[in-house]
């Protein structure tokens, strides 16, 4: 809402993703740093709040929350962030666009997501469109297998690439339902404990951006951000550099995801 779209734009994202979350059944509860306070289920006012003043909300991981909290700031939750809150609300069932992973150029500056460990010690089902396109996806799977957590695909055997639907890795298994996934989860969480699961679904429409892409990262590496400020960065330049295209697609599948993951919660409530 904060760092995703420019404009304020992300308001809008927020609540047809909500709606689409009533829809299928579930009930919404957007999480985000408010004057100090942990808020599991932001109101309207709160998300105009968060959408307006865009980068001047902390960016929140795990290890920030304590910061945002005592000092009374407004902080917008990463994937990771907002799974250390739902592990205290017991809430297991998660959207969002992309999640984050290894970076390119590891191997000169190893920077590696939070998100990847806070969803392997969290026990939430993971909705979203893959991992970010602007990372290293190949070298992220290994690493989510290396931590344990199954990478599943509604119906694709291959990673979406967030705004692409193909040319990722394979999942490590294909599920066609929201009851299959329900299970599924259920059966990951009997058997390994507090541990997530990521369901992968494919952006549609999608979008090939590979080359604008890799000249997004290229700018921002060479104008020297790195650590959280790189994602934001380099999604508003792949923006600019796509003509606005990429903001459409990025719209259109987290509301798709949101929906997705409110199916899947209300398959595994119903289950015997």
């Amino acid at each position: 809402v904060s760092h995703g779209f420019p404009g304020g734009e992300g308001v809008q994202v927020a609540l047809t993703s909500e709606a689409r979350v009533r829809e299928a059944g579930a009930v919404p509860a957007t999480i985000g740093i408010v004057d100090g306070a942990l808020r599991v289920g932001l109101t309207e006012p709160d998300l105009k709040r968060f959408a307006s003043a865009g980068d001047a909300a902390r960016k929140a991981g795990a290890r920030d929350l304590a910061a945002c909290l005592v000092q009374g700031a407004l902080g917008a939750t990463t994937v990771g962030g907002t799974l250390a809150v739902c592990r205290l609300a017991g809430i297991r069932f998660m959207a969002t666009g992309g999640t984050g992973g290894v970076h390119r150029g590891f191997a000169t500056v190893p920077d590696v997501s939070a998100d990847l460990p806070q969803i392997a010690r969290t026990q939430a089902l993971v909705v979203s469109s893959g991992v970010k396109s602007i990372l290293d996806v190949a070298a992220t799977t290994e690493l989510l297998e290396t931590l344990g957590v199954p990478v599943l695909g509604w119906r694709t055997r291959t990673l979406p690439m967030f705004y692409s639907a193909h040319g990722g890795p394979p999942v490590s298994a294909v599920v066609t339902g929201a009851a299959e996934a329900a299970r599924l989860t259920a059966a990951h969480w009997l058997l390994n404990g507090p541990s997530g699961v990521l369901l992968t679904r494919p952006p549609d429409p999608a979008l090939d951006i590979e080359p604008i892409l890799a000249e997004a990262v290229d700018q921002v590496r060479d104008q020297g951000i790195r650590g959280q400020a790189v994602t934001p960065a380099v999604l508003e330049l792949v923006h600019e550099l796509s003509g606005g295209r990429s903001i459409e697609v990025n719209r259109q599948l987290i509301a798709d995801n949101a929906g997705l993951a409110a199916e899947v919660a209300v398959a595994y409530a119903g289950q015997d």
